[in-house]
């Protein structure tokens, strides 16, 4: 929760900022450059005031209230009749406003003052205000549909977020039946003709569990905890083998890396290795291994004689390597590359995956 709410608090700060800057550059720095006796012109600065005023109300009152209650609901109407006659009523008080300070403040007054019959110069005073009233109103709208782009951004990239977050749990929730029932077939099928070896088994179980119930919880593990699961159950597959199936495996890791791993991402790939590369009387073979890079790659193949099963054979479900390849583009998309291949009864697959390059959305998933 924490992590959802630092980007708001953020764009809440880059906001506020924002707006300092703004009145900054349009309110106080021209009063920098004004007079070349003086650092700073505050007799100009304090006769604008009104000004000031006038501009910022307009832009916070269409800024808090009718850019949100009118505009953003389509009234467009509305919206433009309330902005002329917020204008105009802004319009009216930096006039008067201007000549309420110079009353107060008689220093404020300038030396030139209008000449007679100058009415004109009142109105051009009022049209030049209410062209720069206009203006203001159209950068608060500008703003304020900036502000709202990133909100709405954010708020979709949350979404998307959480919405990952709900297929990886349900993805694992779908892998953990689905290893266990292999599992406990196996185990099941050792008791008939060998109990000792599925006593053994049901110890290698237990192990293997403790990797499931607490390990799997997270997005992400180290490669090397993934690995010792995997030996491990390659380990428990092999008590059940007839002798004429051969086994070999090759891993090639770093035990102190900290390269990171989805957990259980190889399991449906060495299960379906088991499935279909052992026959009861003729000779077979598995060949599984994984090899870590230096450049951050990760790669699994595994080859195997390969045996079809009946339609009647329902271990497995067929269900493991839709599971892996949803997996896959949840959490690796664009960066992994996997295939497959047949060629005289063997059965391929490679599996390469660049965890250097993990989004930092999956990243955030695992501390989420």
């Amino acid at each position: 929760m924490d992590q959802l709410l630092k980007p708001k608090q953020r764009g809440a700060l880059n906001n506020v900022f924002t707006h300092i800057l703004l009145w900054g550059v349009i309110f106080i720095l021209p009063y920098f450059f004004m007079d070349s006796e003086h650092l700073f012109y505050w007799q100009y600065f304090m006769r604008s005031l009104s000004e000031m005023l006038g501009f910022m109300l307009v832009f916070y009152v269409n800024y808090f209230l009718l850019i949100n209650k009118f505009l953003f609901k389509g009234k467009t109407r509305q919206f433009i009749l309330y902005n002329l006659l917020l204008i105009v009523a802004a319009a009216f008080l930096m006039y008067y406003g201007r000549g309420l300070i110079e009353a107060i403040i008689p220093e404020l007054r300038p030396k030139k003052r209008m000449r007679p019959g100058g009415a004109n110069m009142h109105v051009l005073f009022l049209v030049r205000n209410s062209t720069s009233l206009f203006l203001m109103a159209g950068l608060s709208v500008a703003l304020k549909m900036t502000v709202r782009w990133f909100e709405v951004d954010n708020e979709r990239k949350e979404l998307a977020k959480a919405k990952s977050e709900a297929e990886l749990q349900n993805l694992k929730n779908q892998i953990n039946p689905h290893f266990l029932l292999n599992t406990l077939n196996n185990i099941y099928a050792l008791i008939e003709f060998d109990p000792p070896k599925a006593q053994q088994a049901v110890m290698d179980l237990s192990k293997m569990l403790r990797h499931l119930l607490y390990d799997n919880k997270q997005t992400f593990v180290p490669l090397h905890q993934e690995a010792t699961f995997m030996r491990n159950y390659i380990e428990l597959m092999r008590i059940r083998l007839p002798g004429n199936v051969k086994l070999t495996t090759d891993f090639s890791y770093s035990e102190s890396g900290n390269t990171l791993i989805s957990p259980l991402i190889f399991i449906s790939l060495i299960e379906n290795a088991f499935k279909h590369g052992i026959s009861g009387d003729k000779p077979s073979f598995i060949d599984i291994s994984l090899k870590e890079h230096t450049d951050g790659k990760v790669e699994f193949i595994a080859r195997n004689s390969y045996f079809p099963k009946s339609g009647s054979d329902k271990s497995g479900s067929g269900i493991g390597l839709e599971l892996v390849k949803k997996k896959l583009e949840l959490l690796y998309p664009g960066n992994y590359q996997w295939n497959t291949s047949m060629e005289e009864d063997v059965y391929s697959t490679r599996l390469l995956i660049d965890t250097k390059k993990q989004s930092d959305d999956t990243q955030l998933l695992d501390r989420g």
